[in-house]
C-alpha cells in the first residue's frame, strides 16, 4: 500500500479513463504509459468492465509491470471484491463505504473514498483510508481544500472532477495542497499524437512541481 501511495504522490496525474473497447483502453493506457503516466484509474462505468479490466491487466503486466493499474466507481462490497479477485491494485469510490472500508484493509488493498464535506473526509480516515478524493473539485475549489486541509493533517487528498489540463488550475489545486489529481476527458483529446500526448501530460507533471 505505502508503494502505491508514494507512487501516486510522485507521478501525481491519474487518468480516469473507461470505454467499452478494450483495444482502444490498451492503446489509451499505452500512451499514458510512455508519455509518463505511472498511476491509471480505469473505471467500473459500463458492461464491458471487468472484462476489459482483466485483459488491462494482462497487458500491464506484459507490457508496464511498474505502472499502478486501479479501478474506480465502486460502491459496493461485492464490485470490491470481484476486483480485487482480478488484482487491482487499489480501489477508488465515490462514496465512504465502511463495508468497502473492511475488505481492502483485510486484503491489504488501498482505498480511496470519495467525500465532499468535512463529516464525510472525518469518516473516510475514521475508516482508515490514508488518502480521500475530494468531488467534484471544480464545485469545491482550491479555496476549500486550503479550508479543511489543516483539520485533517495526516490525509492525503487526491481531486477529480473539473480539473483542467492548464497551468493556473494545476498550479492552484497543488498550491491548496492535494497530493494528486485525477482527470478524464479533459486529459485527452481526439487529434492527440503521441508527442502532443506526452508534452501535454510532461507539463502537467511540472505544474504540478514534479
Amino acid at each position: 500500500m505505502e508503494d502505491i501511495l508514494k507512487k501516486i504522490a510522485d507521478y501525481p496525474i491519474v487518468p480516469v479513463y473507461y470505454n467499452d473497447d478494450v483495444e482502444a483502453c490498451k492503446k489509451v493506457v499505452e500512451s499514458s504509459y510512455k508519455a509518463g503516466i505511472r498511476v491509471f484509474e480505469f473505471v467500473n462505468r459500463g458492461s464491458q468492465a471487468k472484462v476489459n479490466f482483466e485483459q488491462l491487466m494482462a497487458y500491464r503486466d506484459a507490457n508496464f509491470p511498474d505502472l499502478k493499474l486501479g479501478i474506480g466507481t465502486i460502491k459496493t462490497q461485492q464490485q470490491a471484491l470481484d476486483f480485487i479477485a482480478l488484482k487491482a491494485d487499489f480501489i477508488v469510490s465515490p462514496i465512504v463505504l465502511a463495508e468497502i472500508a473492511a475488505v481492502t484493509l483485510d486484503k491489504g488493498i488501498l482505498w480511496i473514498p470519495g467525500a465532499m464535506t468535512p463529516t464525510e473526509v472525518a469518516a473516510a480516515e475514521a475508516l482508515g483510508a490514508p488518502i480521500v478524493k475530494l468531488f467534484p473539485g471544480d464545485t469545491l475549489g482550491a479555496q476549500y481544500v486550503k479550508a479543511i486541509k489543516p483539520l485533517f493533517s495526516g490525509l492525503k487528498f487526491m481531486v477529480t472532477g473539473g480539473v483542467q489540463p492548464e497551468e493556473g488550475n494545476i498550479k492552484e489545486w497543488f498550491g491548496a495542497g492535494v497530493t494528486a489529481v485525477g482527470m478524464g476527458s479533459k486529459l485527452f483529446k481526439d487529434d492527440d499524437t503521441a508527442e502532443s500526448l506526452q508534452q501535454r501530460i510532461q507539463s502537467l507533471f511540472g505544474w504540478a512541481g514534479k
